[in-house]
């Protein structure tokens, strides 16, 4: 039976007195990818937030793992004011050993001739990916990533999207996973958590992902797409 890595029970949360969580309850297990799925507004970055400590709230967030790595979303780091550091540097931070960076740049797709740029003449993509190298260089058993596309075009969005499914089967990561795209969810989601300040559903995506609950979660005339990875 799969350990449960987190349980999350009757949370609320309410900042300066405006209600953004309310009565949110589910739980994770060992190797599952559960996604917060919800439109814009809907307080998915709030619950990852909360879940990590970095939010006050009431009800019960309990991990029975302290083996956690968090990636924000891209949004929120401009790349103008970073230090210059090269990749090699910035991945050195973490105490990566020069040995292993070589590893852990292929394991995520970017070339060893990048260890030597500059981390701000990345690409939006290259980028993410060297945050990912970040994010699993000490093995975690949980990886939570917030929105990890954005800013990211339609080809290269399928490329991170892929790298994270093969970490998930390779590396036997957990993930929790922020979206608003319904169609990532169809083909990277064990589970799904439909939120919009309250929880709409939870389950797996093909028993809740009906057209009454997408349509409950976008509205009317929302379409669902199904297409998920064969390996």
């Amino acid at each position: 039976m799969k350990k449960k890595l987190l349980t999350v029970d009757h949370l609320f949360v309410t900042l300066d007195g405006n209600k953004i969580l309310q009565d949110i309850s589910f739980s994770v297990k060992e190797n599952e990818v559960l996604i917060i799925l919800g439109p814009n507004g809907a307080g998915k970055t709030v619950l990852l937030r909360t879940i990590l400590g970095l939010v006050p709230h009431t009800g019960t967030v309990e991990w029975n793992t302290k083996e956690i790595s968090y990636l924000p979303p891209q949004e929120g780091i401009n790349k103008a004011y970073l230090l210059p550091l090269t990749v090699k540097e910035f991945l050195s931070f973490k105490k990566i050993p020069p040995y292993q960076i070589d590893k852990i740049m292929e394991t995520v797709g970017l070339a060893k001739i990048l260890q030597d740029t500059q981390i701000k003449k990345l690409s939006t993509g290259q980028f993410q990916r060297m945050l990912i190298a970040w994010a699993i260089s000490n093995n975690p058993k949980v990886l939570v990533l917030d929105e990890p596309t954005t800013g990211i075009d339609i080809g290269g969005e399928e490329t991170i999207y892929s790298l994270l499914h093969k970490l998930w089967k390779d590396k036997n990561i957990t993930m929790i996973l922020v979206t608003h795209h319904i169609h990532v969810v169809w083909e990277h989601a064990t589970e799904v958590l439909c939120i919009n300040k309250k929880k709409l559903c939870y389950g797996k995506p093909e028993t809740i992902l009906t057209k009454e609950n997408v349509e409950k979660i976008y509205g009317l005339g929302a379409k669902i797409y199904e297409h998920r990875h064969t390996t």
